[in-house]
């Protein structure tokens, strides 16, 4: 408090990542944050089952028992002041169940918490790692995103900002007239997430930013503050920061790669062999055979929305069949050509939409799955990716994603049944709204010759 006090901190905005991703919270003045400290702060745990619309999907634990409720814990190790919005700092919460004490099943920080437990145990399945202590995951994650302008002579009310054509992997005024990269980057660098760099996209509007590698749950703690961080910016700017994976007819999607490796209680990488064939451990290896078998069931957690799979298909770099490959953008599992202390796998799967703590969370979960049953993969990618008889698919829609989540009993005993059946409830509940509701499509489509 003397701390955040002589900063001219005078409120502390407490928030956690609900089942999408999205920041919930509230402002504690910072007189009253000894108590919330001690005592937490109440919330509906309704809140993890509401969706974007305000509606209350009926999940287990939610509007059946009553809408009880749940306990925010503050977690002072992550307070960071807000260089946009002077006297407030934010503050990462853990969700509590008051009647077990424990976790609450549906909170993506504590299932990533979980998974994270559980390499200890699957230390002992990688050659060579006894002694050498427990493995942790080492994550680095990319996110790309659209911003937006308002419009009103359009449908969604918004457009691309900058939307000239051409401007690929380009930094400056050329594709971004109004500098939002550069003070976007200022203002993330202030509040210390671990900005390497940033540049435009493919399509007008569109922007990349990498974050710097970390521990697994620093990093999707930092990649939620990032995705919170760049909405709320673009709103003090009247705009629309979407991470929304396919916003627009017409122009790509955006993705949420992650880089992964493993290193032993000795630091050292376990993915690294520079005697073995490509550089690449057995326990690489079986970490790519892991992230390829759990594949049609990680969908569900990568790639979580109804919009999701419109990202997908030939020519679009985004995955559409269940390969890998050495230095191959085309291919799901990228190796990059890096070795020894950056051996590492790049996961092109998930797209911006996702919630960080459940990607990170099913890919180390497929990551420990692989080590545990050392599957090997096929052979690597020659070439340009989008051919359908060289690998299977990957689902095509949600329902079909959801459908794999639930039959991977390997993947779902290490994501919990209660966070399962939750999140299966919640997004089949999101299918069903989806499929009853009439779009503009559907009437341009239909109204004027039928």
């Amino acid at each position: 408090m003397e701390n955040l006090r002589a900063a001219g901190t005078d409120v502390v905005r407490v928030v956690y990542p609900d089942l999408l991703g999205a920041d919930r919270g509230r402002d504690v003045l910072l007189t009253q944050l000894p108590s919330a400290c001690t005592h937490g702060l109440t919330f509906c745990r309704a809140v993890y089952h509401t969706t974007p619309r305000g509606d209350v999907v009926p999940v287990a634990g939610g509007l059946d028992a009553g809408l009880p409720d749940i306990c925010v814990q503050p977690d002072l190790a992550t307070v960071k002041p807000l260089p946009w919005e002077p006297g407030v700092a934010w503050c990462l919460g853990d969700s509590v169940d008051p009647l077990t004490e424990g976790p609450v099943p549906e909170s993506p920080r504590a299932l990533l918490k979980r998974v994270l437990a559980h390499a200890d145990d699957y230390a002992a399945h990688h050659h060579g790692a006894a002694g050498r202590g427990p493995l942790a995951a080492v994550v680095g994650p990319e996110l790309e995103y659209f911003l937006c302008d308002s419009s009103p002579t359009t449908p969604s009310g918004w457009t691309p900002y900058g939307a000239a054509t051409g401007n690929v992997y380009s930094a400056g005024r050329r594709g971004d007239p109004d500098g939002h990269l550069l003070r976007t980057l200022r203002q993330l660098e202030a509040l210390g997430i671990g900005v390497i760099a940033g540049n435009h996209e493919f399509d007008g509007g569109q922007f990349e930013i990498n974050l710097d590698h970390s521990g697994a749950l620093d990093a999707a703690d930092r990649a939620f503050f990032f995705k919170a961080a760049v909405k709320e910016t673009a709103r003090h700017e009247g705009r629309l920061a979407t991470f929304m994976a396919k916003p627009f007819n017409g122009l790509g999607g955006s993705g949420f790669h992650v880089h992964l490796s493993l290193v032993d209680g000795e630091g050292r990488n376990i993915f690294d062999d520079p005697e073995a064939e490509n550089g690449l451990s057995a326990a690489a290896r079986h970490a790519i055979g892991g992230v390829l078998r759990h594949a049609p069931a990680l969908a569900a957690l990568l790639n979580p929305t109804v919009n999701s799979y419109k990202r997908f298909g030939p020519d679009t770099l985004a995955p559409w069949l269940i390969d890998w490959g050495l230095d191959n953008r085309s291919a799901m599992v990228r190796v990059p050509p890096e070795r020894g202390a950056g051996t590492r796998l790049e996961l092109r799967l998930g797209d911006a939409s996702a919630n960080p703590y459940l990607l990170v969370a099913g890919t180390v979960a497929a990551v420990l799955l692989g080590l545990r049953d050392r599957p090997d993969p096929p052979a690597p990618l020659e070439g340009y990716g989008y051919d359908e008889s060289s690998a299977p698919r990957l689902p095509a829609t949600l329902p079909e994603a959801l459908d794999a989540l639930e039959a991977d009993g390997a993947l779902t005993c290490l994501l919990g049944e209660d966070f399962t059946g939750a999140f299966l409830t919640y997004k089949r509940n999101e299918v069903e709204r989806y499929q009853q509701s009439v779009t503009d499509w559907e009437f341009g489509e239909y109204a004027f010759l039928i």
